[in-house]
């Protein structure tokens, strides 16, 4: 990767912002400029890049005049605003909101499973939804060697899922309760220290979430298969960062536990954490802050011949948003679908 980018943050100051700045710094890419962009409520504040202190400046009509890369992760709403004014001055707009998803001309990428979709892109590439993307890099190495006809997930959920406040929330609601006090729930519908519940986003008339038929629809799409049969209970736990999913898998025919074993531990951005011995499996405690995905428990589902059971924890602001975004960046700029401005008007004139 040798040419250098001017890139955008959109959305700098919120938890996955301030990821998505610390990853382009950690894992060097290659910038020229990086400039950040927030809403009016958080202009005016600074944020550290490569030693020097940044300001956020207020997105507008402007902003992506001088900027061949968006890295976007500002709600749904937002992105429907400016990207298209970001891909009509000639950026690429990578999304981290659910609003092109599920577009069929927008690729929703997922490097180590479908990463030659994103040469596909008109200018937008969509960021999975953060469940989705950990439960897909876990099993993808298996559906390869054998086709997964269905998967039944329980997600355990982190309030980071939520951002920033909602992680603050927990911590205020804790310590609300250890002092004998009434926990107050704003940014949450329910206090979520000391307890849990089922994903509070909209239901639709068959009684799923809309996290749960996101899993449904962004894995059959990023799998490219259409008839997969998904269902999904997603919860909300009382936990700061890193979400856990318990994963059921059905084929065809038996899959034998030591080949998805040593299938999992070969596989790009998973580690397998098993230790039988002391019932040591993930935990969100030690994803936090990881890249890999950690993935262990495999077994064979003893009520079907044909299952596999497994358990996984995975940071929902790294490989679950952040690190995937930049990845789907690294991955562009390496095969040449994203490049300068300056590049591409060279070749023109």
């Amino acid at each position: 990767m040798t040419n250098s980018l001017r890139v955008a943050i959109l959305g700098a100051t919120g938890a996955v912002g301030t990821e998505l700045i610390h990853l382009l710094e950690s894992r060097q890419f290659p910038l020229s400029s990086l400039k950040l962009l927030a809403s009016p409520r958080s202009a005016g504040q600074h944020l550290t890049f490569g030693g020097r202190s940044l300001p956020v400046e207020v997105v507008n009509e402007q902003s992506f005049a001088d900027v061949d890369l968006v890295l976007a992760s500002a709600g749904g709403s937002i992105s429907q605003t400016w990207a298209a004014p970001a891909v009509a001055a000639g950026a690429v707009y990578i999304d981290n909101s659910s609003a092109f998803r599920m577009n069929p001309d927008v690729p929703l990428i997922v490097p180590e499973i479908n990463p030659e979709a994103a040469a596909d892109h008109e200018g937008i590439i969509a960021n999975p939804n953060c469940t989705t993307i950990l439960m897909g890099v876990a099993i993808y190495p298996l559906h390869q060697v054998q086709r997964i006809r269905r998967i039944v997930v329980a997600t355990y959920q982190s309030a980071s899922g939520a951002g920033a406040r909602a992680m603050a929330e927990v911590q205020q609601q804790a310590q609300a309760i250890l002092n004998g006090e009434t926990p107050q729930a704003e940014i949450l519908p329910y206090p979520l220290a000391f307890n849990l519940f089922p994903h509070n986003s909209p239901l639709n008339d068959q009684g799923y979430c809309q996290e749960e038929m996101k899993m449904v629809q962004e894995t059959r799409k990023i799998f490219g298969d259409a008839d997969l049969r998904i269902t999904a209970t997603c919860v909300r736990v009382p936990v700061l960062r890193a979400h856990s999913e318990a994963v059921n898998l059905e084929f065809d025919a038996p899959f034998p536990v030591d080949q998805a074993r040593d299938l999992i531990a070969q596989a790009p951005g998973v580690r397998l954490v098993e230790d039988w011995q002391r019932n040591y499996f993930p935990m969100p405690s030690e994803a936090s802050g990881e890249d890999a995905v950690l993935v262990g428990r495999i077994r064979q589902d003893i009520s079907n011949p044909q299952g596999l059971e497994l358990w996984l924890s995975g940071d929902q602001i790294r490989k679950g948003a952040a690190l995937n975004a930049v990845q789907i960046a690294e991955l562009l700029l390496e095969r040449g679908w994203v490049k300068p401005k300056s590049a591409r008007l060279a070749v023109t004139h």
